[in-house]
Parts: structure tokens; sequence; C-alpha cells
């Protein structure tokens, strides 16, 4: 399991608030967006409605012209002035009065001319006060001299207001102001907010001391007094509040997490502490789960079984049929409650024996999901139980050779005194026949013959008595090539018996060794038999080669007797060593343990290994005698 970062809980709240920050970015251009384009809206509109007044205030100027020419050519006198049509027309619009001035300043006819109708003007022109404006036009004659001026004063509220669209008003609040700000006419009677956008227009030469301002009545909210901004608020504050929230819980989960590690890395310690192995099967036999302890017993890792199908890779292959019925009765639910015994095979061929005891396997919701396993090493059990076996068939072996030695010993005993009547019998008559003239010596051979094998036998027998008797061998400076060769002579009619061809190759100048010559000789004819033995019932060739020479390890001979038998097949000198243990069924398993004493008694080491000759071949070394 992946374990979650420390700060993951907190990605949501920095992700929604760079959304947020995003959007307020966003709502910020859109606001600097529609405030200059209001800006830019309203002062293309000013400089329109400034361009509109003008113009009228320009064909004002030229009606007045045309009333200064008619003056100037004396077509209206200072009598029928106020009269004039063109005059009461200018006053219908929006003059409030017209003046006529001589050259000197002098007023020479003014309209209108009494109270009443100055009254009727001021109201049908809608003057209601405020910074008016003149237009002056000179009066001149016919030969172009100026003869005085003609000034109409008008309302600038009433130019104002007959000169807005109905839809510039409806956008706009439009005021004539003066220099210092104060208001000279207005089509609203509100004053301007500060929240209020607007724009200011000089008037120019038509009212020089005037600007024409517009605030615009759609007040653009800020960025930050919108509605999105509002409701980005409360995401914040629902991601803020989620935020704190799952920061709780994954710590909880994290607590958990923790808590549930723990307790697997306990319950995993104890199931690598226990030697019990434990498996777990689905219902179709697949290994879903095995611990250490089981692994290590076939020699396989737990990643390797898991997933794997009956036949198992453990089972031994000569027992594949009876495993297999085994694991389908276990299936069907029949496995004994008591368990069972199986062998199974180590990776590395070796035989585990286990007790299996099966029991159903069961989920969370109580439904029968497989099987569950304990499996109990009892390999070592199995061994100790053979061993106690062997263990009382060697006492009791051991009881029968103890028994044995101690019938040797006696026989050994007895037969000292026959073979010492032989010798001495055998001297007496070696004696007689020699004093006799002619010596005879058909009978002189044979008799010295049977002294020699009769003193060798009662050599034997001491030494055997010795050997029984745990006395030390008597060690001393012995001739291989002497002991070799009495050991064959003993043994040559038997070989011949038997079929077997033989030969001796020791190397000249051999050393002596430091042995009981006796001992060694009996070493030498048990091996030699032994080889016999193995190839008695041999079709084919049967040789025996004695060889001697140096031995690798300095101060040392080595003799080896090799054969062309059947072989060691697998077996070791230890196995083959082992008392009591016998290829031979009337073989009492001494020999080579008895030899392997001896060899060992003269500090050497015997050893078997392959024969060149295709069967085996016994070796043994012995420390060289020293020089004297």
């Amino acid at each position: 399991m992946v374990t979650a970062l420390p700060g993951l809980w907190a990605w949501p709240l920095v992700l929604s608030l760079v959304f947020v920050g995003a959007v307020m970015l966003w709502l910020r251009a859109v606001e600097r967006t529609d405030l200059e384009a209001q800006r830019a809206e309203m002062i293309t509109d000013a400089l329109s409605l400034e361009a509109q007044i003008s113009g009228r205030l320009d064909a004002e100027t030229s009606r007045l012209k045309i009333l200064a020419d008619g003056m100037g050519q004396q077509t209206i006198s200072p009598q029928s002035f106020a009269g004039e049509a063109m005059v009461l027309d200018g006053l219908r619009r929006f003059w409030v009065n017209v003046t006529w001035l001589d050259q000197v300043g002098r007023i020479v006819a003014t309209a209108p001319l009494d109270d009443t109708l100055r009254r009727d003007v001021v109201k049908s022109s809608g003057d209601d006060g405020g910074l008016a404006g003149h237009l002056m036009v000179p009066v001149l004659d016919r030969a172009g001299q100026v003869k005085g001026s003609v000034i109409a004063r008008y309302s600038a509220a009433s130019v104002l207001r007959q000169k807005v669209p109905w839809w510039l008003a409806s956008k706009y609040d439009i005021r004539l102001v003066d220099v210092a700000g104060d208001v000279i006419a207005s089509t609203v009677d509100t004053q301007r907010t500060s929240r209020q956008a607007w724009y200011r227009v000089s008037l120019g030469v038509t009212m020089p001391n005037a600007w024409l301002e517009l605030t615009a009545r759609t007040v653009i909210v800020p960025w930050w007094r919108t509605l999105p901004v509002a409701l980005m608020g409360g995401f914040v504050a629902l991601v803020l509040l989620t935020s704190v929230m799952l920061r709780r819980q994954m710590q909880s989960v994290s607590r958990a997490e923790v808590a549930w590690r723990t307790e697997a890395a306990w319950r995993q310690a104890m199931e690598d502490s226990l030697a019990i192995g434990i498996r777990a099967r689905d219902l179709d036999g697949r290994l879903v789960y095995v611990n250490k302890a089981m692994a290590d017993m076939v020699g396989y890792t737990p990643d390797e079984l898991v997933g794997i199908l009956p036949p198992m890779p453990y089972w031994l292959p000569d027992e594949l049929e009876q495993t297999m019925s085994r694991h389908r009765r276990n299936m069907a639910g029949q496995a004994p409650r008591e368990g069972y015994e199986s062998r199974w095979r180590h990776r590395d061929g070796t035989v585990v024996d286990v007790m299996v005891y099966e029991a159903p396997l069961v989920d969370a919701s109580g439904q029968h999901i497989g099987w569950m396993a304990s499996i109990v090493n009892i390999t070592e059990r199995k061994q100790l139980e053979e061993r106690e076996r062997k263990q009382l068939e060697t006492m009791a072996h051991h009881a029968r050779l103890t028994m044995l030695g101690e019938v040797a010993s006696t026989l050994a005993h007895e037969l000292n005194q026959p073979l010492s009547v032989i010798i001495s019998y055998n001297t007496g008559l070696l004696n007689a026949l020699q004093r006799e003239a002619p010596v005879n010596e058909t009978l002189l051979k044979p008799l010295q013959r049977m002294g020699e094998q009769a003193a060798h036998a009662g050599r034997i027998v001491k030494r055997i008595r010795e050997f029984l008797t745990r006395h030390e061998p008597e060690l001393e400076a012995c001739d291989l090539t002497r002991i070799v060769g009495d050991a064959m002579a003993l043994l040559q009619r038997e070989l011949a018996k038997q079929g077997v061809e033989w030969g001796v190759q020791l190397d000249p100048g051999l050393p002596k060794v430091q042995a009981d010559a006796v001992l060694l000789e009996q070493v030498l004819i048990n091996l030699i038999r032994n080889s016999v033995d193995a190839m008695a019932h041999q079709a084919g060739p049967r040789r025996i080669h004695i060889q001697g020479g140096q031995s690798p390890q300095s101060g040392f001979v080595k003799v080896v007797v090799a054969d062309s038998g059947p072989g060691l097949n697998g077996q070791t000198i230890d196995q083959l060593c082992a008392p009591f243990y016998s290829t031979k069924s009337d073989g009492m398993g001494m020999g080579l343990a008895i030899c392997r004493s001896i060899i060992e008694l003269h500090y050497g080491v015997l050893d078997v290994e392959d024969s060149p000759l295709g069967g085996a071949a016994f070796a043994f070394s012995l420390p060289v005698a020293e020089e004297s």
C-alpha cells in the first residue's frame, strides 16, 4: 500500500484558492474592460452632444446675423424690432431677450418690451435661472460700416433640454457646470455620487466659462462587490470546511493505517517466527497464501507458490497419483480431523515428511471460500524414530557381536595350544628328516611350508586376541611389497577359483611404513575379498588392480585396491563403513568398519572413489616409517 503524502488533504483547498484567484483576476479584468468601454462610449457621446449644441448655437448665430443684416439695411426699425417675426421666433425657442445696441453701446431697442411678455418668454423657453449665454452679431450698414450690434441672451438650460436626445438622457445625467464646478443647468435634480463615472468637455467659444458634463447612470459595481465574488467566498468557505473535515478524516485514516501496519507487522513477525507452516487454498485448490515456514519447508519463496494450481511442484513424482487422490478428497471436505501424514519433495530433492491438518476457510460474511491448513514438519521426528529403531537393532547386534568377540577370544586362546603343538611336531619331523641320509626333498619342502603357515596362523591368532583385548598394535617399519605379496599368496587360489584377474603395481623404492604387518595384511585381505564378493555375480570381466606409491600428502604412502565391480551407487565412505551396514545378505557389517579402525589406529585415512576399471577403488594411506 502506498502511503498518502502528509499535506494531500490541503490540495483541494489550494486548487480552489487558485481557481478563485483566477476568477477574481478575470472579474477585475472584466471590470477594467467595462470601465474603459463605458468611458470610451461616454467620451464619444459627450463629444457628439457638444457638437450638437455647438451646431445649434451656430445656427442661432446665423439667424441672428440675418436679423442684424436687416437692421443694417434699415428694413427693421427700432419701433418694429420687438415685433419682428425672427425676434419672436427666437424668443419662442430659447432666447431670453434680444437687445439692439448702437455703435457706442446704447440700447436702441429690446425685446420683449413688458414684464408679462417677458414672463411668457421665460416660461416658453424653460429658463429657470442659471447662467445664460449670449450671441452677439455686429450690425453693418450697406457700406460695411459697423453701426452697432445685436445681442441675444439665451437660456443654457433650455439649450440643454432641447438638444439632448431621449436615448442619451436615459443613459446619462447631463449637466452644464462652470469653472468652479457649480451646476449651471442639469437634466436631473440629483447630485453626482462618487461611484458614478463622469466626463467633461469644454463648450469652447460658444460658452467659454461652461463645461458639458456627462455622468453615467449605470454604475459598474466593483469586482469585489459582485455576486460571483460572494459566491466564490461561499465556495472557499465550503472548501475550507471540507478540507478541515478531510484533514481530520485523513488523520483518522492515517492513525488507523499505522495501527493496521503495526498489527500486520506483528502478525507477520509471529507468522515468520512460527515453525508451523500455514497455507490457504481456494475451492479450486489454488494456493492463495503461504507463510515463510511453509515456503522454507519446500525450498520455495511465498511469491513462487501463491497462485499455483495442482499438481504442486513439491509433490513427489512417484506418488503423484496418490497425492492427487488425497487432494481431491480434501477438496471434498473429507480430510481427517486428526490430520494426515504426507511426503513432499524439497527443491533440492530431499524428501520432507509433514503432518497436515485441514480446516474450512470462511470469510467475514460466513461464506466458505476455501481451506486452511497447518503443516508440521515431522522429518526430524521420523528420522529420530528411525535412528532409535536402528539403535535398538544396533544394540542387539552389538550384544551379539560382543558375545561373538568373547567366543573369538576364547577360540583364539584355545587354538593357540594346538597350533603350538603342530609347530612342535612339524619342527621335530623336519629335524628327523634332515638327519637321515639322503634327505627326502619331496617331504621336506611341504613340511617346511606347513611350518611357516602354522607359525603365520599363530601370529594371526595372537594379533586377533590382542585386538580384541584392546592392546595397542605393534608398530614397526614394514615393507609394503612383502605385505602385499603375502596377502596375494594367501588369496591366489581363491582369486583363481572366482575367475578374477589381478595385478600389482608398486613403485620401485617404495619406503617402509610404520604399521603392524599382521593387521595391515588383514586390511588388504578384507578389501580384496570385498571386491571379489562384489563381482561374484558379474557376467563381465572381473579384475582387481593393487597400486602403491607416494601419497600427494608428504610423508605418507598410498595403497589403492581397485576393481571392475558394480561401483559405489552414490554411497560414501561414511555409509560403507557404518557399523553393521552390509550390502551382502550374510554379511555382519563389521569388515570395513574394522578396516577403517585399524587404518586410523595407524594414523592413516581410508577413503573410496570411483575406479578407472568401472567399479570402486578403496584407498588407504599410512605414514612413512622413521629412519633409525
